[in-house]
Formats: C-alpha cells, sequence, structure tokens
C-alpha cells in the first residue's frame, strides 16, 4: 500500500484528537436465527486469530484452502447478491466455527451439503453451527447465502476502505487491514491464506475485473459473469473485485505470464504511458528481488481520489493521484506482502519499508546516487523528532502506516550498507524464496539477516526498528555510507 502524502497529516490529527468511529451492523431479524453473545462468548466460539492488535479478526479451528465465490452487482441499486463456497480443513474437533461477514445480511448456510444453524453476532461474527461435529483433519465446505449493500469501514490510519461506490457507477473492494469482510465472508487474517476463484454477474455494459487469470465471459438475459481465478494463496485483505465501464487492455510478460490493465472513464489518457512500463518495471524488480512470484499481472485504475493504492494481488488497485513510483511500489509488494505474507500487523514494515524501498531502488536504476540521498536526508532529519518517533516494529494498534513509508526507507538503506550490497540483494532473494507463499515475522527477517551476513545485528535493528528516537551515529551512518 501507498498512501496519498496527505492522508499522513490527516491520521496525526485524527489520532491527536483520539477519535475513534466503530460502525456497528445493523442487526439480523429473528427468522435468521440471530443470538446475541457477550463479547466473551463470541471468543470462546472460535473468533479472533490471535493477533495482538486486532484481536476479533479472523478465526481459529481450521485452515481456509478455496473461496469459491459467486456474486451478482446492480451499479443502479447498489445491491449485491452473494453465494460462498468456503472449502476449509478443521485444526480441530468443531462443533461450531466462526466466518467473518460485516453489514450484509445471511440467509442460508450449508456446511458439507447439510442445512447448518447460524447466527450473525456483534460487529462481523457469523457463527455457525454444522448438523454435525466436524471432526479433525476433515476438510468441509461452508457455503453461505448472503445479500445487502456493502458498505465501507473506517480506519483511523487510512480513512475509508472496503466496498466503495466509485465516482463514475461503479463500484470497487480495496483496504488494509479490513476490506474482504464487506462482500463475502471470510476468515480474515493474513495468517490464512487461500486459493481464491470469483464470479461476478453484473448489468451488460459494466465488467468486473478480479484478482489472477481470466476466464470465460457469459451473457444471459442482459447481464454478463466475468469469471476469475488466483491459484496462489492470497490474504483476505488483498482479494479486490472492481465494476466499472472499463477500458480493458491485455498483454503478457516475457514468461508469458498474462497482463491486463483495466482503466476507468477518464482515466487511460495519463495512466496508460505508466502502466504500459509494467514489464520493465517486473523486470528489473525481478533483478533485485528474485523471479516474480505471481501467475498473473496487471493493475486496476479507478476515477477516486482515495487516500491509498493497494496491493491486492497480481493486480494492484490504483487512485487517480498515483504515479510510476506507486506501481514500482505495488509491485514490489507482489513479492513483500502477497507472495511473502506478515503473520502478525506488528510485522507490516515487512510488506511497507521493502515496497517504499523499492522506489529508491527505481530512482538508482535511473542515476540517483543512493548514498549521497541518504546522507543528505540525514542532515536534514537529524533534528527532527518526529521523523525519528515511529518505531517500525511492532509500533501499536493504529501506528501500523506510521514511519513505514519514510523512515523505513532509510532504514533498509542503512541496512544495505551495514551488510553490504552483496549480502543485502542475495539474502533478499534467498527470503522470497523460502517463504514464497507464505508467512513470516520481523523477528524471522532479523535473524535471516543475521545469518546472511554473518554480522550479529541485535544493535542496529533495536536502533533502526524497535526503538523510537534517532539511531546513534554508528547505526545511523554505517561504514558503507560515510564518506
Amino acid at each position: 500500500m501507498k498512501a496519498r502524502p496527505y492522508l499522513i497529516a490527516l491520521v496525526l490529527i485524527v489520532l491527536v484528537a483520539g477519535l475513534l468511529v466503530v460502525f456497528r451492523t445493523p442487526g439480523s431479524d429473528p427468522a435468521q436465527q440471530r443470538q446475541e453473545t457477550s463479547p466473551q462468548a463470541a471468543v470462546e466460539a472460535g473468533a479472533g486469530a490471535g493477533d495482538a492488535y486486532y484481536p476479533a479478526d479472523g478465526n481459529s479451528g481450521y485452515d481456509v484452502t478455496l473461496y469459491d465465490l459467486a456474486i451478482t452487482y446492480d451499479p443502479a441499486s447498489k445491491q449485491l447478491d452473494g453465494v460462498a463456497s468456503v472449502t476449509a480443513t478443521a485444526t480441530g474437533d468443531l462443533s461450531r466455527f466462526n466466518l467473518d461477514l460485516e453489514g450484509l445480511k445471511v440467509s442460508d448456510v450449508k456446511v458439507g451439503g447439510q442445512t447448518a444453524k447460524f447466527a450473525q453476532e456483534g460487529d462481523h461474527e457469523l457463527v455457525i453451527t454444522p448438523a454435525a461435529p466436524i471432526a479433525k483433519g476433515r476438510q468441509f465446505t461452508a457455503v453461505v447465502t448472503y445479500a445487502g449493500k456493502p458498505t465501507t469501514v473506517s480506519d483511523a490510519s487510512l480513512g475509508r476502505s472496503g466496498w466503495q461506490i466509485s465516482t463514475t457507477g461503479g463500484a470497487f473492494a480495496a483496504g488494509e487491514p479490513h476490506s474482504a469482510t464487506t462482500w463475502f465472508p471470510a476468515n480474515d487474517t493474513p495468517r490464512d491464506k487461500a486459493a481464491f476463484k470469483l464470479a461476478a454477474r453484473v448489468p451488460d455494459g459494466w465488467t468486473a475485473v478480479s484478482n489472477g487469470v481470466e476466464g470465460p465471459v457469459t451473457r444471459d438475459g442482459g447481464w454478463t459473469t466475468f469469471n476469475w481465478s488466483e491459484e496462489t494463496p492470497l490474504a483476505t485483505y488483498l482479494a479486490t473485485v472492481a465494476i466499472d465501464k472499463f477500458e480493458i487492455v491485455r498483454g503478457k510478460l516475457p514468461s508469458g505470464a498474462p497482463i491486463l490493465d483495466a482503466y476507468a472513464p477518464g482515466t487511460a489518457g495519463s495512466k496508460k504511458p505508466i502502466q504500459t512500463r509494467l514489464p520493465e518495471i517486473l523486470g528489473y524488480l525481478e533483478t533485485k528481488f528474485g523471479p516474480y512470484p505471481q501467475r498473473a499481472a496487471g493493475g486496476i485504475w479507478v476515477a477516486d481520489q482515495i487516500g491509498f493504492s493497494l496491493e491486492t494481488q497480481t493486480r494492484p488497485i490504483y487512485a487517480s493521484w498515483a504515479d510510476l513510483e506507486t506501481v514500482v511500489h505495488e509491485n514490489a509488494h507482489q513479492w513483500f506482502g502477497d507472495s511473502v505474507t506478515i503473520e502478525n500487523w506488528a510485522d507490516i514494515c515487512l510488506n511497507e519499508c521493502l515496497a517504499s524501498y523499492s522506489q529508491w531502488l527505481w530512482l538508482e536504476k535511473e542515476g540517483t546516487n543512493l548514498d549521497q540521498r541518504y546522507r543528505d536526508r540525514v542532515q536534514e532529519l537529524r533534528t527532527r523528532a518526529s521523523f525519528w518517533a515511529p518505531k517500525l516494529y511492532d509500533m501499536g494498534k493504529g501506528n501500523e502506516f506510521k514511519g513505514v513509508y519514510d523512515k523505513g526507507i532509510l532504514a533498509m538503506h542503512a541496512l544495505r550498507k551495514q551488510v553490504g550490497d552483496d549480502v543485502f540483494f542475495k539474502a533478499l532473494q534467498s527470503w522470497t524464496t523460502k517463504h514464497r507463499d507464505g508467512n513470516a515475522s520481523w523477528p524471522d527477517f532479523e535473524n535471516h539477516f543475521k545469518q546472511a551476513s554473518g554480522q550479529q545485528l541485535d544493535g542496529f535493528f533495536a536502533a533502526w526498528f524497535r526503538s523510537s528516537g534517532i539511531p546513534d551515529d554508528q547505526y545511523l551512518l554505517p561504514v558503507g555510507v560515510r564518506r
């Protein structure tokens, strides 16, 4: 994700003011078997995957392997109807289990083809009781039928996210850390990655674009269905659908992987010259990070001044203000964040510090002397305490996106100079290979670089990533960056 610059200042204002807006999901009617429970009861029912910052996100007791979604969306009424088939394996004996779904009403649930009891509780918990318990190790499929007008969620760090209505009349889903549950039921934690399939039915004249590889398009009775398949496991916040009267441009990477770019009305003229450089960008990033880890590529350009662009897997969503560096940033995430996904939101520097540093690497390719740029920035910022204050690891809920886009760049360049170019880039490539399609934590990253470099590095990582304040000069100006 790359946040719009003005939004960072807005975040500080919001946090200082201490404002917290919590959106509550309207209650379901008794026919939907709704039962009110206490927060403690919800946790006992399997809500929460263990993230310290978002303890109610995700669920325990199972591991999802596939989301197979069929949705119908009418831009005129803004109504969404969906059927989600969630295939998972029980990691414990399950008498009941939870999915996350926000703002949409469930009308039917079946597990293993049999009708299951269900209750929508709290903000986003869908508690499912199958007709018979599910034994540990058994694979099962829950089929959830749901409908409503999808909503956005408010995030103190990034503003509105989730399902958003576009100024061009369509809609798109994007946001971090929450987005997916505004349009389909999910185990909403980055720890549980799964394959993803989508059949999106929209009125003729509209196009639905999503993650992965484009499938067949069918038409029937004034409606068109677009099919998408992403076999590479993705975290739920990286799933997307965008519905608009897109101009579609197709191509291929040198590897043969398909490229599909989608331009909302009014965006193609200014954005095509940027987006057409994608093969060049990915080719360069491969020289630094290793082989491109996705099966497809492309971009979705919306016409909206949203506060961020997002690395939705294989096909990032770009705000109308996005530029070439944004494209570099979001595609670096295809390695850092999408292929190698964080275990906890405290680990977000694994995504954002590295993707932000990729922008500097691109500038280096274009001729910028990064050592000089680094020295100039350090000199400029030495006395600016606010710049050095954010921690880059375990920064606390609400602070995840403070510091990682700017201080994080300097921290990564300092690490590069501390261990040397050869070690730095070989370690990045072995990191993306080792954790491909999986999850990793920031402590894992530290240990990886200690082993790769043969250096102890505890003091360095403590000064740059685990502490507030400007690092001491021995870490601020490693030998490799001194004049």
